[in-house]
């Protein structure tokens, strides 16, 4: 991951089917991610996720709804920058080369954009973004009292 958040050169990542384990990490460190609009992103598998928490990886289905890590509720929580349509009959492998189309005009646009930053402005704007990505809320508590 440092390596990669070091690259002097633009990192786009795109998420085509299901994005897990360490590898996830690494992506999250992209300058833009891109996600089609049916894969799933996540450091960690349902079934994995369901026996650690649940002891139970039958629970992943339930896992998986508590992991947010469909297109929808990663791009809500700005981990992704852009949703990739698939067409409504069944997704990217019915229409490979308008799925194709959308990913170059995409990625084209992004490159136009990012080459116009300076190299160290754009490290930084990369690290800025993972460091921010995601939503969390702090819970202050008074140790004194719960002792």
């Amino acid at each position: 991951m440092l390596t990669l958040a070091n690259l002097k050169t633009i990192v786009i990542a795109i998420v085509i089917g299901e994005g897990s384990s360490g590898g996830a990490l690494a992506i999250g460190v992209g300058d833009k991610i891109l996600m089609l609009e049916n894969s799933v992103y996540s450091i960690l598998s349902p079934e994995g996720f369901a026996s650690i928490l649940w002891k139970d990886s039958s629970r992943a289905e339930e896992a998986a709804e508590v992991m947010k890590m469909t297109a929808d509720d990663l791009y809500k929580f700005k981990v992704i920058d852009k949703i990739i349509k698939e067409p409504e009959d069944g997704g990217a492998e019915k229409d490979v080369k308008s799925v194709a189309d959308e990913l170059k005009k995409n990625i084209l646009k992004y490159v136009k954009e990012l080459k116009k930053l300076p190299i160290e402005e754009l490290i930084e704007k990369r690290y800025q973004k993972f460091r921010n990505m995601g939503e969390y809320t702090e819970i202050k508590r008074d140790y004194k009292k719960s002792k």
